[in-house]
């Protein structure tokens, strides 16, 4: 049995993981009940997925950030505890997180060992570029998105799926949190 992995991300409605600008973090526009859901969804048994680039994204984020700063959401706190591998050829260990690996290799090579020997479900939180091939790759067996009600037209960073092959996709699940916030969750087919 192969263990399901999720490409979980946030986005603007116009497909950007992040900005630059005056926004902050979550463009502004968390509540109570996103973070509650997100300390949840991280609360269960799972194994995160990074590259490189995210993985020393967060750990200079985490590094420079205060207990007070939502960089340390209780949420985030929960993702750092859990087991972590991180794809790199560049990283070596070991590294600023408590329970994490260095694997040397292809992404896709690596993820789908992982998901053969993994006994819990796998987790990616960012990492676009290695997420995109693992999709191409069919590897993804779920992308989740969390739609902030913003458009960062001007300001945005990230494309998400810049570059990424054409996918259908089957919503499986949906919610809205805090009233304004959505997140999808779909099983993506390459289109072909």
């Amino acid at each position: 049995m192969t263990a399901t992995y999720t490409f979980d991300v946030f986005s603007s409605l116009d497909g950007f993981g992040a900005a630059g600008g005056n926004w902050t973090g979550y463009w502004g526009k968390q509540g109570p009940e996103l973070l509650d859901h997100r300390l949840a969804l991280y609360g269960e048994e799972q194994r995160m997925v990074f590259g490189a680039n995210t993985y020393r994204a967060f750990a200079r984020m985490l590094a420079s950030s205060t207990e007070e700063s939502e960089v340390r959401d209780p949420w985030v706190t929960r993702m750092r505890s859990l087991p972590a591998t991180v794809v790199s050829t560049t990283l070596e260990g070991p590294l600023d997180w408590p329970d994490a690996n260095v694997v040397s290799g292809d992404a896709v090579d690596v993820v789908a060992r992982l998901k053969e020997e993994s006994e819990v479900p796998l987790r990616s939180h960012g990492s676009l570029s290695m997420n995109r091939a693992l999709m191409a790759a069919g590897l993804v067996d779920r992308v989740q998105v969390t739609l902030f009600p913003v458009i960062t037209g001007q300001t945005g960073l990230d494309p998400i799926f810049q570059g990424a092959a054409d996918f259908d996709l089957e919503l499986i699940e949906c919610r809205t949190l805090d009233g304004h916030i959505h997140e999808l969750i779909y099983r993506p087919t390459l289109h072909v």
